[in-house]
């Protein structure tokens, strides 16, 4: 019987992972909660208390809450970096829905946010 080896991340790996996702806006997926999750990440930053945070929108994968269909606002999610496992970039159209209302109370610190990056154009190479 062979070994199985699990990759395990740094939250310092998960955050960067995460920055670049922001900056070229790119979804991810990871597991969140034991959840198998697939987000958009719009800022990533930290929260009143210090901690690291990431506003993300959730498209697909597993939630506790459940999901509502694409363009909901209720699909937005505060995520602890920390609790975050298995987290890579993966190909696919930039998820965002209106009127987020938790990015004032998710991350108050922000390292980088989406609204503050350059449109992707595919046609042009970026």
């Amino acid at each position: 019987m062979g070994v199985v080896q699990a990759q395990i991340q740094t939250v310092e790996e998960i955050y960067r992972v995460v920055w670049a996702a922001v900056a070229n806006k790119q979804p991810i997926e990871a597991n969140y909660q034991s959840r198998y999750r697939l987000f958009c990440p719009h800022r990533l930053g930290r929260n009143r208390e210090g901690r690291l945070r990431v506003l993300c929108y959730q498209y697909g994968g597993d939630s506790r809450s459940g999901l509502d269909p694409l363009g909901s606002p209720t699909n937005w999610r505060c995520v602890a970096l920390e609790k975050l496992s298995r987290v890579k970039t993966v190909e696919g159209a930039w998820r965002t829905a209106p009127n987020h209302s938790r990015p004032t109370s998710c991350v108050i610190d922000a390292d980088i946010d989406a609204e503050d990056q350059p449109e992707r154009d595919p046609q042009k190479g970026h």
